[in-house]
């Protein structure tokens, strides 16, 4: 019981770096698809798919194990050149990712990774193993073989590295990473006698070394280690551009090491050892081994030029180790609490000090100091919370190369701003609504390549994912070069539905009838398919962002393409606000969508179709009178200048007519509860420094 207790710790853990590895594969093999000779993208596949492997084998998940063990083996195959990439092995690699997916999702959920054997991918694998097969055995067995060593091989001492009797295309690989200015290094790890779990430990092992060098040989095999058929030590040979201290410290940085020691490999000292002559391959051989050490393929060993410039190759592949720590997200938010807390008590003693005629400087002194220093902490942990989007992102082009197939359309997605960071918060609940957009432009935006020649388009469709801060805002932009929206199809379908009358759509502006889009089950497919036509798409992207105190927009041109914007807040929990009085209440406007505020006399107002506009430096501004919105009276006589907050969403602007200014305040943003939601234009509310609650006005639901 206490073993299983122990996995569990490692759950977690498990999770997250699956996840990594599940969509840096998907990455891979996209680009693989694109460049089936790469052989960078070929090794990152195999290494991958050889960690997940390791993982899932030391969790005890052994569908999953099996599954990317065969993918593994088909990536061996590759990399030695026995195999070449076809476009139905990319199909099969796609539908193992996906089995691979559900896997994990059934371990998120229950522990337990189901009882889905994923037979008829397993036989797809081998039918594809046994099509490139040569004289060679099964890839499973080569492991093993390639590291075992001899009868004799367990000697006294730690160079045990000494004892690993290499066959001779392990030999020329040694002897090429030699050649290109590479370390290569003996390591051998001793695992504490006290320790439950040696494969897990073993695994952080070899994960901690391949984070600053290559392993080509482990004794026992990488698969004997995973499966703890080892003692209590295990040797690795390690290629790598940095020293053998940092190798041995990497190592050491494990729990329950109990002894790490290591030293540069001779390969002359060393069993089955053959001189250069004895060892040399034909021409193709050498090709396999070039690849091996990531070299540039098919370069001949006569050309030290390109054999020094090899190892700058290295940190492409070889993602940067960042300091990291994985927090969980409860934890932040707790350390949110309490800096919003402390916000709290900070604005309560300036409210004191003010009303205290400011006469204690030391008092002043004091508090400016706490200002500070809440704002930094604040900033510091606002920070942490921030992700980029690239997360959510990430998953998209292997999405639309599925949809590309089933709708049976050539089409391309590109992306930008993939580093554009959001708040954790955001960042999760921003995927589903992405993903409708996405598959909205590729099934209704994008036509069909017949449509797109007589049109003069190029017969492959564009979609564009763009993301970009604006500022206290991130926009994400979803664009396409289809259809647009048909407006007059959109009409017809609100009035058969009786949305609206046909009096009413006769009169309604274009971008009212597009809006009707928004609507719950409002769809103009013909037919329902499995990517859409059920109405719930942009219905759930509307609601979704709102909900996220975000906005979203269209704008279209029919032939042309659409174009979806959606806004998001940088953060969801502490802002800048300027705090205004409007009807003897105290309200806060979020400061990011301030432009700014003007003195306006009652004379400089017009009316245009009966509605109040004032001419700002030459922009027609609407005019919002505050007191109507919120049904109050004004404190100001109608003869007084006007106090106007001008603000501004995307390109609209208008003018908030207010009675007081009070000042800039940073404010933390609590929510009203899901009883009070008739307000679209409050936002949420604040506590003062003097305990009395304002409500926060959203100027985008305003305008």
């Amino acid at each position: 019981m206490e073993e299983e207790m122990d996995v569990s710790q490692y759950l977690e853990i498990f999770l997250d770096e699956t996840n990594e590895h599940l969509q840096n594969l998907n990455t891979q093999i996209l680009e693989l698809e694109s460049d089936p000779e790469n052989m960078d993208n070929i090794n990152e596949i195999f290494r991958a798919a050889h960690s997940l492997k390791g993982m899932a084998g030391t969790m005890g998940y052994k569908r999953m194990q099996n599954l990317t063990h065969d993918m593994e083996n088909v990536f061996s195959e590759v990399r030695n050149g026995n195999i070449k990439v076809k476009p139905e092995m990319i199909d099969v690699l796609f539908q193992c990712l996906d089995a691979l997916e559900e896997y994990k999702n059934n371990i998120q959920e229950t522990s337990d990774e189901g009882t889905n054997d994923n037979e008829n991918l397993i036989k797809a694998l081998n039918d594809i193993l046994n099509d490139g097969k040569t004289e060679t055995p099964a890839a499973k067995e080569e492991a093993p073989a390639a590291a075992a060593p001899t009868a004799e091989a367990s000697t006294e001492g730690t160079e045990k590295w000494n004892d690993i009797a290499f066959d001779d295309s392990q030999i020329r690989v040694i002897r090429e990473a030699m050649k290109q200015g590479k370390n290569v290094y003996g390591i051998n790890v001793v695992v504490q006698e006290t320790c439950i779990l040696k494969a897990a430990r073993a695994f952080l092992v070899f994960k901690a070394v391949e984070e600053k060098g290559e392993i080509i040989v482990s004794m026992p095999s990488a698969q004997d280690v995973e499966d703890e058929k080892f003692d209590k030590d295990f040797t690795l040979i390690v290629l790598s551009d940095y020293s053998l201290d940092e190798i041995i410290k990497a190592a050491e940085s494990v729990s329950e090491i109990a002894q790490v020691t290591g030293g540069v490999l001779e390969l002359e000292k060393t069993k089955n050892y053959h001189s250069e002559e004895e060892t040399a391959e034909p021409v193709e051989e050498k090709k396999e081994v070039v690849a091996e050490v990531k070299a540039e393929p098919k370069k001949e060993e006569k050309k030290p030029a390109a054999a020094a410039k090899a190892p700058e190759k290295k940190p492409a592949n070889k993602p940067v180790v960042n300091r990291t720590v994985r927090v969980d997200i409860e934890k932040l938010d707790s350390l949110m609490n309490l800096v919003s807390e402390l916000i709290i008590a900070k604005n309560s003693l300036v409210s004191a000090s003010s009303s205290d005629q400011g006469n204690n400087t030391a008092f002043n002194e004091q508090i400016e100091y706490l200002e500070n220093v809440t704002t930094n902490l604040h900033e510091s942990v606002m920070k942490v919370r921030m992700v980029p989007i690239e997360s959510v992102v990430v998953k998209f082009p292997r999405m639309i190369r599925d949809l590309s197939k089933k709708l049976d359309k050539k089409m391309e997605l590109y992306m930008t701003g993939e580093e554009t960071e959001l708040d954790r918060t955001v960042v999760d609940e921003i995927g589903d609504p992405l993903m409708h957009l996405l598959r909205n432009s590729a099934d209704h935006g994008l036509e069909s390549a017949e449509v797109r020649a007589q049109r003069g388009k190029p017969e492959q469709g564009s979609i564009f994912l763009d993301a970009y801060q604006d500022g206290n805002n991130v926009v994400i932009e979803v664009r396409d070069d289809g259809n647009g929206i048909d407006v007059e199809a959109v009409k017809n379908k609100a009035i058969e539905r009786n949305l609206v009358t046909a009096e009413q759509a006769a009169n309604m502006p274009e971008k009212d009838i597009i809006n009707l889009l928004f609507l719950p089950g409002f769809s103009t497919s013909e037919k329902v398919t499995d990517v859409s036509g059920r109405g719930v798409g942009l219905d759930v992207v509307k609601s979704k962002i709102e909900s996220l105190s975000g906005e979203v927009e269209v704008k279209s041109k029919w032939g042309e393409g659409s174009t979806w914007t959606i806004r998001l807040p940088l953060t969801l929990a502490i802002i800048q606000a300027l705090m205004v009085v409007v009807g003897g209440e105290k309200y806060a406007i979020s400061l990011g969508s301030i432009q700014t505020i003007e003195d306006i006399s009652p004379k400089d107002i017009k009316l245009v179709e009966n509605k109040e506009v004032i001419n700002l430096r030459g922009t027609v501004i609407p005019l919002i009178r505050l007191t109507e919105v919120l049904d109050v009276e004004s404190t100001r006589s109608p003869e007084d200048n006007l106090i106007v907050v001008i603000v501004k969403k995307g390109d609209k602007m208008a003018g908030l007519v207010i009675d007081e200014l009070i000042g800039q305040q940073e404010i933390v943003i609590k929510s009203l509860g899901k009883y009070i939601k008739q307000c679209k234009f409050i936002s949420g509310a604040t506590i003062l420094g003097d305990g009395e609650v304002a409500l926060i006005l959203d100027a985008n639901a305003l305008l």
